[in-house]
């Protein structure tokens, strides 16, 4: 295999035996968050592409904070009636957390707005052609390969079709720890290099621990082969992008010697389940705007969102090495959430990190349902609390420190949102039923009654509500003033009752979130790990008893703020009626944020469209057609030990695959191993070892090419056994 340092116009055929090309060691040094040098701080070479938009970011946190302002001098007018106890203090702090949250998301929301408006219409050219080599990685942790490899297929048509496929050379880098998808995986890999040709430049590598988890592997990749690509394209096992988006991402890099890393915006495509529906079209309709906002205040102090965006190979491996945090998980060891802090390290050396929030063609699917969402959302609240421990590190942009501070606060504004209703609720419960102190040690005049001013909580109540919801009318308006987007979307009409629709749905899901977010946190503050599951990412409903076991207390939760409320006061049931109704309602609202049918009855209805479901891009039909094709065969669910056994081709190919055999240590045995060999050796078939072998000892057998031997020799079946 030719070596991959400079770039070949017409790469050399491939033995299939050789899954990934020779080494191309880069170092990847391991970065102090307690010490940096500014002085040693990279110049930029293109100086006159460093402006900091200093008057968005004056209009989006000095509008926020004006806002915040106005809104905590209301506030304090509210309770500011009679005397101001200590507990209206705690509603009075607790509304300015919150408010202040929504204020800035506002602001940066309405920058966005005007800015899509008249500027936001433009898109990149395709490029004529390319200079240096780009490797495109796709990381996968027990993944369905008949979803992943069919995606990446895609991926490859699509950019060969453009004539400057020899640019890319594509990794599958896998941690994947479930033996029979391992062995799917080296099957599809194996299929996918028959279909694409001897020419392909697709790679696949397994790793036999997943230390670090996905920054690890992507670490690993680099500092082996890392050295033979001047960029890489980091996807996700969901991930899907056109030709186009990756071609424009490698040209705009290859044009900036500044660039470290340069981020799409992933909008969700093939959902189908009535929650997977409802982010999709959210993320379609509102969040052009919300990214939009984001990428002109931030301008090249941006963030990463660890997939579908380019990355300067060498500037990463220089400066984005993670060191493990001080202390025990949740909140010290491996960084879960490691592309916030690789994007803070590379901007911290002097590269830029900004987004092409208008580039289009870069997709991402969402978690089928309520539970998978929390599932997923409890890994990445571990994470972004973690940040706390990151965000004073020495050497950060004050713009990447914002980025910290809004990750944390997204997850801590669900517990901040639930002690507000909670004080909110004593408050009212004082009033109406503990007898008021009238008259206290200091002389007044009148008694000290607790009161509020009603007429002033309606009107701040309707300015929250304004503030929280204006993003998704702006959103709306520019979707209405796109035709495309609004004829691809069913109509002005149906465009229009599909954001009710998803405002609705939305306020039901709310409370739900919030309480689980709030449990959260709290599990995380008391030194609970969440550890790394696989997602699920299939649509398909969970079982209904699962749902009530996991939504019952929530559903509790609802009855008693129902009875409290009608105890205390009508008014109050009325004015918490979406949170109440939301949380007595959550095991039927999860139920059905799952249900497929749901979701494909709202399609019919022409609800909740968006362009991408009613016009699909060939990529997502390519890729689509490819995973039922792959489907159909069932590798993915097959047995690896079976299907080791029975294709001795396979079998070579696999043991090829391999790395070295590290020697053995006398005196030293591995357990798992031990037990793995005894099994083999009693088993009378193949299929009598794979009802014997344990998850760890299927790993141990399918990694060790002595006891695939011992595997080899067994019949497929037992013989038949006369009594």
């Amino acid at each position: 295999m030719d070596a991959l340092i400079e770039r070949q116009d017409a790469p050399a055929p491939m033995d299939l035996e050789h899954c990934m090309p020779p080494a191309a060691l880069l170092p990847m040094p391991t970065q102090s968050l307690r010490q940096f040098d500014a002085s040693e701080r990279r110049k930029p070479q293109a100086p006159t592409l460093w402006r900091t938009p200093w008057l968005a970011r004056l209009f989006v946190f000095g509008g926020g904070l004006a806002l915040t302002v106005y809104g905590a001098t209301e506030m304090y007018g509210v309770v500011n009636i009679g005397a101001i106890t200590t507990l209206k203090w705690a509603l009075l702090v607790l509304f300015v957390c919150n408010f202040s949250w929504i204020a800035i998301a506002f602001t940066s929301g309405l920058l966005g707005f005007g800015w899509l408006l008249t500027k936001g219409s433009a898109r990149p050219a395709r490029p004529g052609t390319l200079g240096a080599r780009t490797a495109i990685v796709m990381p996968i942790y027990n993944e369905a390969p008949s979803r992943v490899f069919s995606a990446m297929q895609a991926i490859h048509e699509d950019v060969a079709a453009t004539g400057l496929g020899e640019h890319f050379d594509w990794f599958f880098l896998s941690d994947t720890t479930n033996a029979d998808v391992w062995i799917a995986e080296e099957r599809a890999f194996v299929a996918m290099r028959a279909r694409l040709g001897a020419g392909a430049r697709i790679f696949y590598r397994r790793r036999p621990k997943n230390t670090s988890r996905k920054a690890g592997n992507i670490g690993d990749f680099v500092t082996t082969w890392g050295g033979a690509y001047a960029h890489m394209v980091v996807l996700d096992a969901d991930s899907l992008m056109t030709a186009d988006a990756i071609l424009a991402l490698t040209a705009a890099m290859e044009a900036d010697p500044d660039a470290g890393i340069i981020q799409s915006l992933p909008l969700i495509i093939n959902r189908n389940t009535m929650f997977a529906r409802v982010q999709q079209f959210a993320a379609r309709i509102y969040g052009p705007v919300i990214a939009a906002g984001l990428a002109v205040w931030s301008g090249r102090d941006g963030n990463y969102w660890g997939h579908n965006a380019i990355i300067r190979t060498k500037a990463f491996a220089d400066h984005c090495g993670l060191p493990d945090l001080r202390g025990r998980p949740p909140f010290g060891g491996h960084i879960l959430s490691h592309d916030f802090v690789e994007a803070a390290l590379i901007r911290r050396a002097g590269y830029a990190v900004y987004m092409l929030p208008t580039l289009g063609g870069s997709f991402e699917e969402s978690p089928p349902s309520l539970i998978d969402l929390a599932a997923r959302d409890r890994r990445w609240c571990q994470g972004n609390l973690q940040h706390s421990r990151v965000i004073a590190s020495r050497g950060l942009k004050l713009a990447t420190r914002q980025h910290f501070a809004t990750g944390i606060m997204s997850y801590l504004a669900s517990p901040l949102w639930m002690a507000q209703l909670i004080v909110g609720i004593v408050l009212v419960f004082q009033s109406a039923y503990i007898r008021p102190e009238y008259f206290t040690n200091e002389f007044r005049l009148f008694p000290a009654w607790p009161r509020f001013d009603a007429e002033r909580a309606l009107a701040l109540f309707g300015l929250t509500m304004a503030v929280l919801l204006a993003p998704k009318l702006m959103g709306l308006v520019i979707a209405l003033c796109d035709g495309a987007t609004r004829r691809a979307s069913g109509g002005g009409l149906r465009l229009v009752a599909s954001a009710l629709v998803e405002t609705l749905m939305s306020a039901l899901f709310a409370p739900v979130m919030m309480v689980i977010q709030t449990g959260s946190v709290m599990q995380i503050v008391f030194g609970r790990d969440t550890g790394w599951n696989p997602q699920r990412r299939d649509d398909g409903s969970i079982p209904f008893s699962s749902i009530v076991r996991r939504h019952r207390s929530h559903v509790a939760l609802g009855f008693v703020t129902l009875i409290a409320g009608l105890l205390i006061s009508p008014s109050l049931v009325a004015w918490m009626s979406p949170t109440i109704a939301g949380l007595i309602l959550a095991i039927f609202l999860s139920w059905g944020s799952g249900m497929l049918s749901i979701g494909l009855a709202l399609k019919r209805l022409g609800l909740l469209l968006t362009p991408e479901e009613t016009s699909p891009p060939p990529v997502a039909t390519r890729a689509n057609a490819l995973s039922a094709e792959l489907a159909s065969e069932n590798l993915d669910e097959a047995d690896g030990i079976l299907a080791i056994h029975a294709d001795p081709a396979f079998r070579a190919l696999h043991e090829a695959f391999l790395p070295p055999v590290k020697p053995h240590v006398r005196g030293v045995v591995d357990p798992d191993r031990a037990v793995a060999e005894a099994k083999l050796n009693d088993a009378d078939s193949a299929e009598e070892a794979a009802r014997w072998l344990r998850p760890k000892e299927r790993n141990v057998v399918l990694q060790d090419r002595a006891l695939i031997a011992l595997l080899a020799r067994l019949p497929a079946s037992a013989p038949v056994r006369v009594e």
